[in-house]
């Protein structure tokens, strides 16, 4: 098991040394989905897959020319609050709100998609409501419970 994962982790930095020596020349815009090379990550981060290491992101707010905060999809079928679904090419995906986080722009291989407005705006709504201010007080039960102060005792 260990010579899987280091020979995949050779793999990913011939990648990786690629992408570093890459020129930006890519154009991209928010709601747009891009097969983007993520790479191999570390615990529960989420992995690219292939041989570029990589999955679709949705280019969820542009920084500039060069960088951008992105959203990891999955085809999988999965519950839970830090889920978004979106629609895309006739599928259903999920937007995999807590593996939101900024990007390099030499990442991103090839445009697959673009959301419609609403499409986006519906996983702005998710998004705020995952990350927004009413989720980061504690409740009266977390209160109560003394997980506050602790963040082994907070709900995960």
């Amino acid at each position: 098991m260990f010579q899987d994962y280091f020979l995949a982790l050779l793999e990913w930095w011939k990648i990786n040394i690629l992408l570093k020596t890459k020129p930006y020349n890519h154009l991209f815009k928010e709601g747009e989905i891009w097969w983007c090379s993520i790479g191999m990550n570390v615990g529960v981060e989420i992995f690219g897959k292939g041989p570029d290491f990589s999955r679709p992101v949705v280019i969820f707010k542009k920084f500039n020319a060069d960088s951008f905060l992105g959203i990891p999809l999955t085809t999988q079928p999965k519950e839970g609050r830090w889920y978004a679904q979106i629609n895309f090419g006739g599928k259903e995906r999920k937007a995999i709100l807590t593996q939101a986080r900024t990007f390099d722009a030499k990442r991103l291989i090839r445009k697959l998609s673009t959301l419609n407005p609403d499409g986006l705006y519906n996983l702005q709504i998710e998004f705020i409501q995952f990350y927004g201010p009413e989720n980061l007080r504690p409740t009266p039960e977390e209160l109560e419970s003394g997980a506050v102060g602790n963040p082994n005792n907070l709900p995960h």
